[in-house]
């Protein structure tokens, strides 16, 4: 059987900046493609894909370890990368270790081959896309299918709020965290400017949809993203 390979962006070392683990240094595998279009993707569309083999992969970690020193876990990210399921059954079981875990970040859309990988999956990082925040139709029956798998590890939400998010797609991302958990951590993620435009949302909508979203929930928080202030990746 031929080796499997995928499009990768880049594997590098930095900081992560957003979420739960916000802060913690990790070694980011960032794959390529994604299955949706939000309007505020931060991955730039003209980015450079390497055709890279597991192998590949793994040496390029190898040689981050051996530079950077210890990492708190690596960060699998994208685009999407539950895209590359297949790829990512050969990758995880080599790259977890005693010492480093590994952290999913998902648009929570792609359920079935989550399963397939989640044995390997220590923490997931899972975006509720909210059509008003999008321009995208609804994908919440998606989203809740996926979050029946996710809850299995441990894992926190996070919703992009831009200037054109509306209240009653906060209100159903919020119900349907809490008819999961409603300890589960939910992360209101201001929107920053993109190559595509300035999405960002007033501050009093952002302060207002945290007190909506607290009514119902005990664990609401607002995380820009960091590591565009400090400008690293």
């Amino acid at each position: 059987m031929a080796e499997p390979r995928a499009d990768l962006i880049e594997v590098f070392s930095s900081y992560q900046g957003e979420g739960l683990f916000l802060g913690a240094k990790q070694i980011f595998i960032r794959f390529a493609d994604c299955n949706l279009n939000c309007t505020f993707c931060d991955t730039p569309k003209d980015a450079v894909k390497k055709d890279l083999s597991v192998d590949e992969v793994l040496e390029e970690v190898m040689r981050i370890e051996a530079a950077s020193g210890i990492h708190h876990s690596f960060s699998i990210t994208g685009g999407e990368p539950l895209l590359h399921a297949d790829f990512l059954e050969q990758l995880l079981p080599r790259l977890k270790n005693e010492r480093s875990k590994i952290y999913l970040e998902t648009n929570g859309t792609l359920p079935e081959e989550l399963r397939r990988i989640i044995a390997y999956v220590d923490i997931i990082a899972m975006d509720i896309k909210l059509p008003s925040s999008t321009n995208m139709r609804p994908l919440w029956k998606k989203h809740i299918e996926f979050l029946e798998i996710a809850g299995k590890k441990r894992v926190f939400i996070k919703v992009v709020v831009t200037g054109d998010t509306v209240k009653e797609d906060i209100l159903k991302a919020r119900d349907i965290v809490e008819s999961f958990d409603k300890g589960m951590l939910f992360i209101l993620q201001p929107a920053s400017p993109t190559e595509n435009g300035d999405f960002t949302a007033k501050r009093e909508k952002i302060f207002n949809y945290y007190e909506l979203s607290g009514e119902r929930l005990k664990n609401v928080r607002i995380v820009p993203q960091v590591h565009k202030f400090l400008g690293i990746k």
